[in-house]
């Protein structure tokens, strides 16, 4: 039972300014922040919100029986958030509905993998974070920047615990092969590859409105023919385009909305086939077998290798003079720095740069520049004036770490000190103690002072004035007495 599997790239690149060498070291600001916004708006307008509702109200048409697969590069949500957040609020209606997956890339749409794999793996980890806290679920399928892939990627992600990798299904290296089953890279075979059907994909992505094409015009009825047509020779047929294809690089009066409204009730028409997403399908299909991919390929349109983005000097020179200052960026840990660092490395820089395709640019994504050597000129410049702040925070790292080893060696810890310190910290541990031991006995000692003080000191002191007066008493009675006895004896002396 053959799955068709519908996957988008979504890529909005930021665009740099005119910069010039009187810039650099006056101003750092590197991108036209009013095109990136105007462009964003347009392509809201024309592609991402139109489709994305069209998707949602076929999603609610067909159930799950329909599915589709979207790479969003991180300078693209990063723009939604910034310009058009209600276009990132469409995608995550669509995550809502359970029928539609979110694949990973590296966060800037770079070529890491080729020059640094840590940085690789930090971007990859960072825009699959990204996805799960935007979308809901971790990654577990990769697409990479234009769909550049060879065996020891495969082998990288699957060590990175991806499940299922696209890349371009070239006939240099299927050879006799189909590209619509499911293979595994050398040495990594818990992995499954989804390959791209050219033929397909570009019908769709380049001829759609090519009026001198002989296919031409496209209905749904005649796409879905094809697509039955491979019933014999497919489990998963994988069609991956850029999302610009829907109102931008084929207009609405092009009639390709109405062509893709139309195309699931003529997929499924034919009960043999039915919509799936790589997350599912690598969970039902087993892979035919290794493909050895030794050298790097892409969805480069004739080739299909990297000469599109680093095929000539100017190319190759600005992109290894960018990664040169991989640790030292990453070392120094600015935000901003490491922020245009990465978004330096997007693949759009270097193709704006290329002599080879230089006037095949598609219409949705124009060449800024006027020319390849513009576009290189204005790069470097970027880069040098980014180089300068690396070094400029360099020299106020080691300014801040040279103060500090000043600062120790001004009052050095010295060994009694060492030894008075530890007294006075035993002193301190042995105070509490003792602090507790006289307030637990304070009451008990102030109580029998308290008992004792009227009793013994307070009649004493009070008793020494009235000895006198006791004492007079005392001679007076004696007196008295003495008075009283003289008669007695007297009146004795008469009886006698």
């Amino acid at each position: 039972m053959p799955a068709l599997c519908l996957c988008y790239e979504v890529h909005e690149p930021y665009r740099l300014r005119r910069y010039t060498v009187f810039d650099m070291g006056q101003n750092s600001i590197y991108e036209d922040d009013d095109k990136n916004c105007d462009i964003l708006l347009y392509t809201a307008r024309a592609c991402y919100l139109p489709m994305n509702d069209l998707l949602l109200k076929l999603i609610r048409r067909y159930g799950k029986d329909f599915k589709v697969c979207f790479s969003i590069s991180g300078t693209a949500l990063d723009q939604f958030e910034q310009y058009a957040p209600e276009v990132l609020e469409s995608f995550q209606a669509l995550a809502a509905t359970g029928s539609v997956e979110f694949a990973c890339e590296t966060a800037p749409h770079s070529f890491s993998f080729l020059y640094s794999k840590p940085e690789f793996v930090r971007q990859v980890e960072d825009h699959a974070k990204r996805i799960k806290r935007l979308f809901g679920k971790k990654p577990v399928t990769y697409r990479n920047a234009e769909l550049v892939y060879n065996n020891a990627m495969g082998v990288a992600l699957g060590e990175l615990g991806y499940k299922a990798v696209m890349a371009e299904g070239a006939d240099h290296v299927l050879g006799w092969r189909s590209p619509n089953y499911l293979y595994s890279p050398i040495g990594a075979p818990k992995v499954k590859l989804f390959l791209r059907n050219i033929r397909l994909s570009t019908d769709l992505g380049r001829r759609f409105s090519d009026q001198s094409w002989d296919q031409w015009p496209l209905t749904a009825e005649k796409y879905a023919g094809w697509i039955h047509s491979l019933a014999g020779d497919a489990e998963v047929i994988n069609i991956f385009n850029d999302y610009h294809v829907f109102g931008l690089r084929n207009t609405r009066e092009s009639g390709i909305f109405a062509f893709m409204e139309a195309l699931p009730d003529r997929i499924l028409a034919n009960k043999d086939f039915h919509f799936t997403t790589p997350a599912e399908a690598v969970k039902k299909l087993p892979s035919v077998g290794e493909l050895d991919v030794p050298d790097f390929m892409s969805w480069d349109y004739e080739g299909r290798d990297l000469t599109a983005w680093l095929g000539n000097d100017m190319q190759k020179d600005a992109i290894h003079t960018l990664y040169k200052m991989t640790e030292r960026v990453h070392d120094i840990g600015a935000p901003d720095i490491t922020r245009d660092f990465e978004r330096l490395q997007s693949s759009d820089h270097f193709h704006y740069m290329s002599t080879k395709w230089f006037t095949a640019f598609a219409p949705d994504r124009p060449n800024p520049f006027p020319s390849p050597y513009d576009a290189y000129i204005t790069y470097m410049n970027v880069l040098s004036d980014l180089e300068m702040r690396v070094t400029a925070a360099e020299a106020e790292k080691e300014l801040v770490k040279d103060v500090e080893k000043m600062a120790r060696k001004v009052v050095p810890p010295r060994k009694d000190a060492k030894k008075a310190e530890g007294t006075t910290a035993g002193a301190a541990k042995a105070a509490p103690e003792k602090e507790k031991t006289a307030i637990a006995k304070k009451p008990a000692a102030t109580k029998t002072a308290s008992e004792k003080a009227p009793t013994k000191k307070a009649p004493a002191k009070k008793a020494a004035p009235k000895k006198a007066p006791a004492r007079a008493m005392g001679a007076a009675d004696a007196a008295k007495g003495a008075k009283k006895s003289a008669p007695a004896k007297k009146s004795g002396e008469s009886k006698a």
